[in-house]
């Protein structure tokens, strides 16, 4: 699942690291000193980026094997996927790849026309910039009494189960929800995309993130920054923002992955969920929503740990279900999770869109919901 935090390095060094939301001290402190041992901080990973970037700057790049860049991109990431990559030589033959990705998602954004949010001149902005590395953990916290994101903080990459479920006991006995979940790419500056993931989630998350970095120029991205620093929280924004990038994100990932790559890699795709699943889920979050409305909290909460366990019965296996799950999966379109009909008329408004141009250009000037209605009058 892919999750950004657009944070541009000036307002890093200004914020804090730890928490990211706003909101009563006590609570916030308390928070923060459940997760301090797990804490990722973003501006030493900004200022440790740097220092890489300006060091590769005076590096020769590493000679790349026979066959021409697809080649050589297309064995890096079947190696990760069969694990037949050392790690050390991985990183390695990283910057390669990532100049090679870079280069080929930029020219499929001239190719579609998409150059910047700023003037109607073609020069790429924000510049494509990203790191595939290992991606922090994120804690997500919801109300118990509705789904809603209300703080999401970042934690160190790895996080063992059991240390997960440490930190969700502790922040939960404030009286929420939490969940600490995985994430695919953080829309930093570069932008972190995970390293472990297939070619073509790669290439999509790389959109993806970009899409967020351009979106953040523009009045909708504006106010999404706004609700990622806790400065002025909303979710509806934070589900457009999220929804729009998914579906831009997957149709450059698309358009790069066919002109490059198709139909001669080994590379196993990133598997879409089943039919079944789909549908079990919708119904689980249509039935946690109404449960939610009448005020049941604890039946809410019984009943998605009843159906965590028929789900694993059918093979799928959710670690956590609860409010958090849903806050942080159903901002995203084509999650399972997601029962708002700001995806669904996105999803309209780009099938009646010309061009993915002339959509990013609409919704890229919305400020909220009723924009989105009224595109369609």
């Amino acid at each position: 699942m892919k999750k950004l935090y657009f944070i541009p390095a000036s307002i890093v060094l200004l914020a804090s690291t730890f928490v990211i939301g706003c909101g009563g001290p006590d609570f916030d402190d308390r928070v923060e000193s459940i997760v301090a041992p797990h804490a990722f901080s973003i501006g030493i990973w900004e200022w440790k980026t740097a220092a890489q970037a300006a060091k590769q700057a005076f590096t020769p790049e590493k000679e790349k094997p026979a066959g021409g860049d697809e080649a050589f991109v297309r064995s890096y990431f079947d190696r990760i996927g069969q694990k037949t990559l050392d790690e050390e030589y991985q990183k390695l033959l990283t910057p390669a790849v990532e100049s090679i990705l870079k280069k080929q998602v930029r020219e499929i954004l001239n190719e579609l026309g998409i150059y910047n949010p700023i003037v109607d001149e073609e020069f790429g902005f924000p510049p494509l910039a990203f790191k595939l590395e290992e991606l922090p953990t994120l804690l997500v916290i919801s109300p118990r009494d509705k789904i809603e994101s209300m703080r999401e903080i970042l934690l160190q990459p790895g996080i063992a189960v059991e240390d997960r479920q440490v930190i969700e006991a502790g922040v939960d006995k404030l009286g929420v929800s939490s969940l600490v979940d995985d994430i695919g790419g953080i829309a930093t500056y570069p932008s972190l995309i995970d390293s472990g993931a297939s070619l073509r989630f790669t290439l999509e998350t790389i959109a993806h993130e970009w899409v967020h970095q351009y979106l953040a120029f523009t009045p909708l991205g504006f106010r999404y920054l706004l609700d990622i620093t806790g400065i002025s929280r909303n979710y509806d924004i934070a589900t457009i923002n999220e929804s729009l990038a998914d579906i831009a994100g997957k149709e450059i990932g698309d358009v790069v992955y066919r002109k490059y790559y198709s139909g001669s890699s080994k590379t196993v795709t990133q598997p879409s969920g089943s039919p079944e699943f789909n549908t079990l889920m919708r119904e689980i979050r249509k039935t946690v929503d109404a449960l939610l409305a009448r005020g049941e909290i604890d039946q809410a909460e019984a009943y998605m740990e009843q159906q965590r366990q028929v789900l694993a019965s059918k093979g799928y296996y959710i670690r956590k279900l609860n409010q958090a799950y849903f806050a942080f999966h159903g901002t995203y379109a084509d999650s399972p999770a997601f029962l708002n009909p700001i995806g669904l008329e996105l999803k309209e408004l780009r099938a009646k869109s010309p061009s993915l141009k002339d959509f990013l250009n609409t919704t890229s000037r919305m400020t909220g919901p009723q924009d989105l209605t009224n595109a369609f009058k």
